[in-house]
């Protein structure tokens, strides 16, 4: 057997030198093994490869301690009523109310009978219950140090008694200071000598990507904190005039409601209000209130106990590709008037159908939900100037705001669906309205551009290229104009029941 010769010293040296390199790079990416490096025959050993440390998670404890005893919990009681048994209705077991059926009739004796025979308990069902107590909960937070609380409208809408938790567990009442149902916005008020630990709104913008935390009351589960980041901004999900969201993913759930929504420097950036969940908890999708619109309402709520909102007066909606092909215009920007609202603002000043409002005191208007935020923001009796694009050229008109309504006004259309002439190149069936007022869609073909465009049976046609119509003929007529001028689609104004709304047609489609 031959004898094997050791590796020489230097030998020996180098390879323990790389296998103790290579295992101490080991115990730096596997972490926690610091000043414990061991050395394993199996550890591959490799003084060329270069290992990077992954960088730090960041850590929101000093953030959730300083911001969380600003947050509280929200407890609201109302008071409900069930329905007066006398109308009709079933008792609790289901069972029809003798008052329903005529008197003296067979059905009338045998429920009559029934209920006598389930003695007083039975005839206390059928009459009308007593008054009771149901609680919500939700989130909100402390925007002052003498006790002014920011939560949804929707936690404390038709409540009586407000009650809110902070984070040690002491209870305080409150009382409700405003609401605004259009923004989902409420404030009330802890009248303590307490000095109120209290966070402020973002003055700057938020970015996609930047780092948020949640602190509420999910579930009852007061003081929970959840992370994640900003998914998308400026969110339209159909809660209102002036949808505006901040979208993001940190886990927002029941009871989450008017609670606050972080950055790193512990300034609120939104208000938890709304999640997107067909299962009812959390999918890593939820809206936020910006803390500018926040701000500006609050501050209302605080001033005058409602918000005063500028009011012009008209029906508006975007301005699409077809629709600014239709009038000439360079760009899909502004907002189009359906229809001026009868004495408004609009109408004094001689704000008309078809205006595309294109700027506000110099301010550009990107869509008709930016102008309703835009006019929003001032206050009633300011005078704005509206740069306006009419019949293919610009104009200046002054406008003084008036104070937005309660409910707007709107008129309601009379429909009929007799058959009539047609607009073949458009895909419609037209026939003149009863009243003089319009032509009707009486029939449209589901493969044109009107069926496209969303146009259905029923509608009534008020104006095309500007021009009002009567007759199916005048269609006809303002149709073969806009081709004739290379128009690459006419527009019409368009009445859909009581909501009034233009469209664009493109040509060259049957």
């Amino acid at each position: 057997m031959t004898e094997q010769t050791p590796a020489p010293k230097s030998t020996q040296t180098r390879f323990r030198s790389r296998a103790l390199l290579g295992t101490a790079l080991a115990a730096v990416i596997v972490g926690g093994l610091a000043g414990q490096a061991l050395v394993s025959s199996h550890t591959p050993a490799y003084a060329e490869a270069v290992r990077v440390q992954p960088q730090q998670l960041p850590s929101f404890a000093d953030l959730v301690d300083k911001v969380k005893p600003a947050v509280v919990s929200v407890r609201v009681k109302s008071t409900t009523t069930a329905a007066d048994d006398s109308s009709g209705a079933p008792d609790a077991f289901g069972f029809p109310n003798p008052d329903q059926f005529p008197p003296g009739s067979p059905m009338e004796r045998f429920f009559r009978q029934f209920q006598d025979q389930q003695g007083p308990q039975g005839k206390n069902r059928l009459q009308r219950q007593k008054p009771r107590q149901a609680i919500a909960l939700g989130s909100g937070f402390f925007i002052s140090e003498d006790g002014y609380v920011v939560t949804n409208n929707h936690v404390v809408d038709g409540a009586t008694e407000f009650t809110v938790t902070n984070a040690d567990g002491k209870e305080f009442s409150a009382r409700l200071i405003g609401t605004d149902d259009k923004t989902d916005l409420a404030l009330l008020k802890v009248d303590d000598a307490e000095k109120f630990t209290y966070v402020e709104f973002s003055k700057g913008h938020s970015r996609v990507g930047d780092w948020v935390v949640a602190v509420g009351n999910p579930f009852g589960l007061g003081g929970t904190v959840t992370a994640g980041i900003v998914s998308a901004l400026g969110r339209e999900i159909g809660a209102g005039p002036y949808d505006d969201f901040i979208q993001i993913d940190a886990s927002v759930n029941k009871g989450n409601s008017g609670g606050p929504t972080f950055n790193l420097a512990g300034e609120v950036i939104g208000i938890n209000t709304a999640i997107y969940s067909p299962s009812g908890g959390s999918v890593g999708i939820a809206f936020d209130i910006p803390a500018a619109t926040a701000e500006r309402v609050i501050k209302d709520l605080k001033d005058h106990g409602e918000v005063v909102r500028g009011w012009l007066g008209v029906q508006i909606q975007p301005i699409t590709k077809d629709i600014a092909d239709s009038l000439n215009l360079k760009e899909a920007k502004g907002a189009l008037v359906s229809e001026p609202q009868e004495d408004s603002p609009a109408t004094v000043a001689g704000i008309k159908s078809g205006d595309a409002i294109l700027t506000v005191d110099g301010k550009t208007v990107e869509d008709a939900r930016n102008l309703a935020q835009i006019i929003a923001g001032y206050s009633p009796n300011t005078t704005v100037k509206l740069g306006v694009w009419r019949g293919g050229k610009s104009e200046t008109v002054d406008v003084k705001l008036g104070k937005l309504p309660g409910s707007e006004k709107q008129a309601s259309a009379k429909q009929a669906d007799e058959k009539g002439a047609s607009v073949a190149d458009l895909g419609l069936a037209l026939t003149a309205a009863p009243d003089g007022k319009g032509v009707v869609v009486s029939d449209v073909d589901p493969s044109g551009s009107a069926a496209e465009q969303g146009i259905q049976a029923g509608d009534i046609i008020l104006a095309v290229g500007g021009s009002e119509v009567t007759r199916p003929g005048d269609v006809e007529r303002e149709v073969v104009d806009a081709k004739k001028q290379g128009m690459k689609a006419v527009l019409m104004r368009v009445k859909s029941g009581d909501q009034t709304r233009f469209v664009a047609l493109p040509f060259g489609k049957a």
